[in-house]
Order: C-alpha cells, then sequence, then structure tokens
C-alpha cells in the first residue's frame, strides 16, 4: 500500500509477550522474508554468467572507467574539429582582404580559398559560413585565445587517455561527488521503510509460548496407534482400544512438551504434543508420522524434560548416559543415539540417583555407582554386566539413602531392602535376583 497502516494484533492470551508473538510472527509468515539475490548478469563482453558481490563491484567500476574513457575520447575529437577550423579561421584573418575578394568575384571560392590558402574542405566551408560582418570583427588575439585553451585541453585529455591510474582517480572523484550530492539531499535516499533491532527470542520457545499449556496423557497403544487426551487419566482400564489392540505406553504430558520415542534400533524420535491427534478415536498409526518399519518396537516413550538425563542400554549389556537434549531430532528419520547390535535397546531410564541395578535373562543381578557409567551424545557405551548367554534384560536407576525397590506383577512395591549384597564392580557377572523377585526377572512390569 501506498498510505501507512498500523497493523494491532489481540492474543487471546494476556501471558503472551509481545516479543514473542512478533518472533512468532515472522518465522510463521511472510511478514519477515529473506529475498535471495541471483547475479546472473551479463557481463561487458555480453556473455552471460553469475557474479559474485565482488566480481559486480569490479564490473561497475570498470563501467564508470570505460564511461570516464568515451567522454575524455568524444570531448577530444570535438576539440581536435575545432582546432582544425580555428586554423582556417586565423589564416583568414590574417588574409582577410584577399579571402573577401575570392568570395566576391570568383565563382567556385570554396575550391580557390583551399587552393590559395592550402585549406581542407572543413576549413573552407567554416570560412563560407562565417558572415563578413562578423569575420571582420574577429580578432587575432580571440582566436588564439580560444586554440590555446583548447590545445591545452586536448592535451590534458590525451594524457589521461594515457594514464590508467589517472583514470581511475577520476573515477573515484565522480563517486565522491554522488556520495556529496546523496548525504546533501536527504531525500534522494530517504527509506520508507526503516531498519529495526530484531528481538531475541528463542525460536522453539516463541512457538512454544503460543501453545496453551494444558494437561494430557498420551496413550500409545501396544500394536502403534498413538493419542492424546485432555487431562490425567486415573483409571488406565477405561481406556478403549480397537479391536486386537492392547495398552503400551499411557505417559502423562503437557501439551507444551516434546515427545521422545525410543525405538528398538537404537534411534530416538521427537513428536510435538500439541501436534497429536486428539482422544476421539483411536488416534493415528504412529509409523505414518515416523520412519519405522515393522521390525522396530517402541521401547520407551517419555515427555523431554530439559537438562534431564537417560540411562540407555542395549540387550547386548553395553550403556550410557544420555543428555536429553542429543536425543531430540525433529526428524521422520529420528536421531541414531544407541549403537543397539544384534539383540536392539533394552531400556531408556530417567537417571535419578547415584546407583544403578543391572539384571540378565540369566536372571543375575549386579549393583554399581552411576558414577561408573560415562555420559556420552552417541555411541555403544561400555560393559555393564557379563553374561555366558543371553543378555541384558532390565534396568534400575536408586538412590542408595532411599534403598531399591521393584514391582510385581500385582503392581505393588516390595522394597529390597538388602540391595548392598549385590554389589559390585560394572562388568562383574552379579549373584541370582533375591527371593520373591519377579518371575519376568524385571524390576517393573513390561
Amino acid at each position: 500500500s501506498a498510505e501507512d497502516i498500523r497493523l494491532v494484533l489481540e492474543p487471546k492470551s494476556r501471558n503472551v509477550e509481545p516479543e514473542v508473538l512478533m518472533e512468532s510472527l515472522f518465522r510463521l509468515s511472510a511478514l519477515e522474508a529473506r529475498v535471495p539475490v541471483n547475479m546472473n548478469v551479463i557481463d561487458a563482453r555480453g556473455a552471460p554468467g553469475v557474479m559474485g558481490l565482488k566480481a559486480l563491484l569490479q564490473a561497475f567500476l570498470d563501467h564508470r572507467r570505460e564511461v570516464v574513457v568515451r567522454r575524455a575520447r568524444h570531448r577530444l575529437a570535438r576539440i581536435e574539429s575545432r582546432l582544425h577550423i580555428l586554423d582556417g579561421l586565423i589564416i583568414a584573418f590574417l588574409n582577410l582582404d584577399e579571402v573577401i575578394r575570392i568570395v566576391r568575384q570568383e565563382d567556385e571560392p570554396k575550391a580557390k580559398l583551399i587552393e590559395a590558402f592550402d585549406l581542407s574542405d572543413l576549413q573552407a566551408e567554416a570560412i563560407l559560413n562565417t558572415r563578413l560582418r562578423q569575420l571582420a570583427r574577429l580578432e587575432e588575439m580571440e582566436l588564439r585565445r580560444e586554440h590555446a585553451d583548447l590545445a591545452e585541453e586536448r592535451d590534458g585529455l590525451n594524457s589521461l587517455l594515457g594514464s590508467d591510474r589517472a583514470q581511475w582517480k577520476l573515477v573515484g572523484v565522480g563517486l565522491r561527488d554522488v556520495r556529496d550530492l546523496l548525504e546533501k539531499d536527504g531525500s534522494l535516499t530517504r527509506r520508507r521503510s526503516t531498519f529495526e533491532s530484531a528481538p531475541e527470542v528463542d525460536a522453539e520457545a516463541a512457538l512454544e509460548a503460543l501453545i496453551v499449556r494444558e494437561p494430557i496423557t498420551v496413550i500409545l497403544s501396544e500394536r502403534g496407534w498413538i493419542r492424546s487426551v485432555k487431562g490425567r487419566v486415573e483409571d488406565p482400564s477405561e481406556i478403549k482400544y480397537k479391536e486386537g489392540d492392547a495398552q503400551g505406553f499411557i505417559v502423562p504430558a503437557e501439551t507444551t512438551d516434546k515427545l521422545l520415542l525410543f525405538a528398538s534400533d537404537g534411534r530416538f524420535f521427537t513428536l510435538a504434543c500439541d501436534k497429536l491427534p486428539g482422544g476421539r478415536g483411536h488416534g493415528e498409526p504412529v509409523r505414518l508420522m515416523l520412519e519405522l518399519d515393522d521390525r522396530t518396537e517402541i521401547v520407551a516413550v517419555f515427555p523431554h524434560r530439559p537438562g534431564g538425563r537417560r540411562f540407555v542400554a542395549s540387550k547386548e549389556g553395553y550403556g550410557f548416559l544420555l543428555p536429553e537434549a542429543e536425543a531430540l531430532a525433529m526428524r521422520r528419520a529420528g536421531k541414531q543415539v544407541l549403537t543397539a547390535g544384534k539383540g536392539g535397546a533394552a531400556f531408556a531410564l530417567p537417571v535419578e540417583g547415584d546407583h544403578v541395578a543391572v539384571v540378565g535373562d540369566n536372571g543375575k543381578i549386579l549393583v554399581f555407582p552411576l558414577e561408573e557409567l560415562p555420559e556420552m551424545p552417541r555411541g555403544k557405551g561400555v560393559k555393564l554386566q557379563a553374561y555366558r548367554e543371553g543378555g541384558l534384560r532390565d534396568g534400575l536407576v536408586f538412590r542408595a539413602e532411599e534403598g531399591a525397590a521393584w514391582i510385581d506383577a500385582a503392581g505393588r512395591t516390595r522394597a529390597w531392602t538388602d540391595w548392598r549384597d549385590w554389589a559390585g564392580r560394572r562388568a562383574g557377572a552379579g549373584r541370582l535376583a533375591p527371593r520373591g523377585f519377579p518371575a519376568s526377572r524385571r524390576f517393573r512390569p513390561a
């Protein structure tokens, strides 16, 4: 529009910061756009090509120099022509009486003038085109002054044409003149739009700030159908599934959370909770949202917590501590974090404690300090427990001062008061689980 327009944005929530709202608007609309410059040009030789900024500026300066040279040559040609005519007029002035006689008496005065005074055709034509009254008023000193001035200018132009340095100096003078003109007349350079400092707002935080923060429950069924329902689900038995499907993961979260899914091939996937299908119906297959084949299973599902860490391990018995931020990746293909090996991934446990307990398929348990595990962004990790056959079944992270516990098949928590009897060095074989340990050989139901 050619007129001033004022836009007023009124967010629905009063908790939205103006800077956050504007940053989101810039990101999600064309209100702020970056326009790429395609410098595909035709150069001075007529050849098309793509020029960089330096080459383009050099071409402009070369053009300005060419203008200086062509202008000098044009002016030099005009001066040479005028000097030639002045030479003829000086001859006519010195022989004025004879010139008048030839013009009055001869049938072909032009040819006679050329013959008598050794003039060129141009000079003779200039004398004949001069009125006698004007020719009589011409003074020799005036003619010689003009001749001297033009000769001096001619020498200067010849010097300019013969010196590259002088040509570039004149180009610089012209550019400075343009700059001075633009600085003097502000209307020539006045912008109709202004540059303002951009607000320093985190891009992800800006988008999340526009999402209404509400509690939800993420439901991922055994066959991989995902959905979210508002609020907290108190009784999982009330959740309905498709025929032949069953409960998989039930995760409390919020609409502003990023949901992390850990797959059996060691990859992490990230889904925005506010983009999950709603609770009506049975949701959508998660394999349509992510690049997951039928052979890959989901091992763990949890909302991302900034600054949090996870204890990830493979069934081959190797693992490490992973910062959750390293698992985030908004790509359909996910992010490869754990080198799971042939057995696949075993678990991704939250790190809330100072000791680790691992149990193998052979039913042996080993407890060791958490500090013996390295923190890594990706990889295979270190050996957790030694096995003659089978591999890692489950793990537990706990605080020594609070003690350890497991959950039996009935959902009851059983305290493990003598866990220190299973303490040892990492990569040891461990010892058989205590009496009453679940037959599934897990610290909690799968």
